[in-house]
């Protein structure tokens, strides 16, 4: 949930510990302990960048080494056809970076920075990925939405090995690919994407159905996801979202349209015959509409001020000849007195439009089918799990919104492996952020578990989560600036060799940017700031390092 608060940020913040604070003196609470202490394995969660051995690999990047990943990337060249000339081109931006809230200043990603403009980035495989053998294709990455996602896919495309994809600067929204898979999101409509282009004379797209959990919160929390798809020699697949299967199923059984097509089809030349009767019921003809029934007549009369007296009787002596049509004198209506005013009346001689009774039709045939007759291309493939060949991995993609992070990217042949690799990176990564929100969370509620009576502890509980929430919401630039000062001040102190600067964005052409310093925040940024023991260093203090956006690449016209 983002908060948005007018007003100076700090003041509002400083307002409600203010009043945090004074309520715990009013009730004479006091905790000892400080809140930074709690985090007993905050040192076994350090972050180191996963080990990749290459036998074990097809692809492999924790985009942590920057120039490395840099020279496996390829920024498209090519244009995106059937659109505007305008917006034809990948003019997109790609970046280097953590992310905006960071629990470490050494683990990367790659960071979509332009929106509402074609992006296509790709980069061929270590070693091609053949599906001949008895291995299972597993491809896994992170997706952290940092700003939430309006209308763009985060969905990676695997290419196909052939003279298309030999040059990846090609790329673009007609290469080949042989599996699509990852989410991809636009207004309320929410999707995992697989789709695996099958191959039997002619090339048809299979899409998998949808799962049945809800995908919605993967958008809105902006913390990292794990996106994994395993596909098996036996035609099984498996898709998972932070290590829990939300879909899993045979690539036999599970898409639309189906690999292997019907044995018959409705023969296209068989037509329904022009008295093929339909129709279960008909009108029953020997029932005729009454004579006052009055199909003209409104649902609604208006309710007069003046009614004729329902309590008057016509007199004795009274001769129609002589006196005319004898008709109750006027009075005043009742209804118009207690509502002060006449509206509408339902009239008591509406019936709407008469409809005769319906029977059953003596002449009903049923529902016409064409018949069936051999499909003239059936087939029957039994191994769809041998696709083409994969040689390369690709972001092809049209984004509404900017700062999508990518990370720790892989494709294997062995599930553990990729096990591994996540429990090295991403598994450490949202412990360590569900840590720090658990410690803080905790307190508050056993604040009030120990003084359930007090209403005054019941606001403060609201009150800190809601400064808490606020906080965590909004960012730490101010805690992450100071971090960044101090870092600054230590390295003034020290004569060690301090690094120049890292080239991170990369773009089109090379374009010089003027010379500016780009804090990288501390550890403890990505939630809440802790504040540190007494008498003791900063960590970010001590780990503290920055960046030089002195190479600026962009695409410029």
């Amino acid at each position: 949930m983002a908060w948005k608060i007018g007003g100076n940020r700090a003041a509002t913040l400083s307002m409600l510990l203010a009043s945090s604070l004074l309520l715990l003196s009013a009730v004479k609470v006091t905790d000892s302990s400080p809140e930074y202490d709690d985090f007993e394995d905050d040192e076994m969660l350090a972050y180191e960048s996963p080990v990749i051995d290459a036998k074990k690999f097809h692809f492999a990047d924790h985009f942590d080494d920057v120039e490395a990943s840099r020279k496996r990337w390829v920024l498209s060249e090519a244009k995106n056809d059937d659109i505007a000339e305008e917006i034809s081109k990948y003019d997109d931006i790609w970046n280097w970076e953590p992310p905006q809230r960071m629990v470490w200043a050494n683990d990367l990603g790659l960071v979509l920075k332009s929106k509402v403009k074609h992006a296509a980035i790709a980069a061929p495989l270590q070693k091609p990925f053949e599906f001949k053998s008895k291995k299972p294709l597993v491809v896994q990455y992170e997706v952290t939405v940092q700003k939430g996602q309006e209308c763009v896919g985060s969905y990676l495309k695997l290419l196909s090995i052939g003279n298309d994809t030999e040059q990846v600067k090609g790329f673009n929204d007609k290469t080949p690919y042989t599996i699509m898979f990852g989410p991809d999101k636009c207004g309320k409509d929410v999707k995992m994407h697989f789709i695996f282009q099958h191959l039997n004379g002619t090339i048809t797209e299979k899409h998998c159905n949808k799962p049945n959990n809800s995908l919605e919160e993967l958008f809105k929390d902006n913390l990292p996801h794990l996106y994994q798809l395993v596909v098996r020699p036996d035609n099984s697949f498996e898709i998972r979202v932070d290590h829990k299967i939300i879909k899993e199923g045979s690539l036999l059984t599970d898409f639309k349209p189906p690999v292997n097509p019907p044995a018959e089809i409705d023969d296209p030349n068989d037509h329904k015959p022009d008295s093929w009767d339909e129709r279960e019921k008909i009108p029953d003809h020997n029932v005729h509409k009454p004579e006052d029934w009055d199909e003209n007549a409104t649902i609604q009369l208006p309710d007069a001020e003046m009614i004729f007296d329902p309590t008057a009787t016509k007199p004795e002596d009274w001769d129609t000849e002589i006196d005319g049509e004898w008709k109750a004198p006027l009075v005043g209506n009742p209804v118009c007195k207690k509502a002060q005013s006449c509206g509408t009346i339902r009239n008591p001689n509406y019936k709407g439009k008469w409809i005769a009774p319906m029977i059953d039709n003596p002449n009903y045939q049923g529902k016409w089918t064409p018949r069936k007759i051999a499909n003239p291309d059936f087939f029957v493939d039994l191994k769809p799990f041998q696709m083409t060949p994969i040689s390369a991995v690709g972001l092809e993609l049209w984004s509404m919104s900017s700062d999508i992070l990518f990370d720790n990217l892989i494709i294997t042949d062995d599930v553990e492996v990729a096990r591994d690799f996540a429990a090295n990176s991403f598994d450490i990564k949202r412990r360590y952020i569900d840590l720090e929100w658990n410690s803080i969370v905790n307190k508050v509620v056993e604040l009030v578990k120990a003084n359930p009576s007090s209403p005054a502890i019941g606001l403060l509980a609201i009150v800190a989560l809601v400064a808490l929430t606020i906080w965590c919401g909004s960012g730490t630039a101010k805690v992450q600036d100071s971090d960044a000062k101090k870092a600054d001040a230590e390295a003034k102190k020290t004569d060690d060799h301090q690094p120049d600067y890292v080239p991170i964005p990369l773009g089109r052409r090379m374009s010089r940017a003027p010379k500016r310093m780009l804090a990288i925040p501390p550890r403890r940024a990505y939630s809440c700031p802790l504040p540190h023991k007494k008498n003791q260093k900063s960590k970010a203090a001590k780990n503290q390092s920055s960046f030089l956006d002195d190479n600026v690449w962009a695409h410029t016209d």
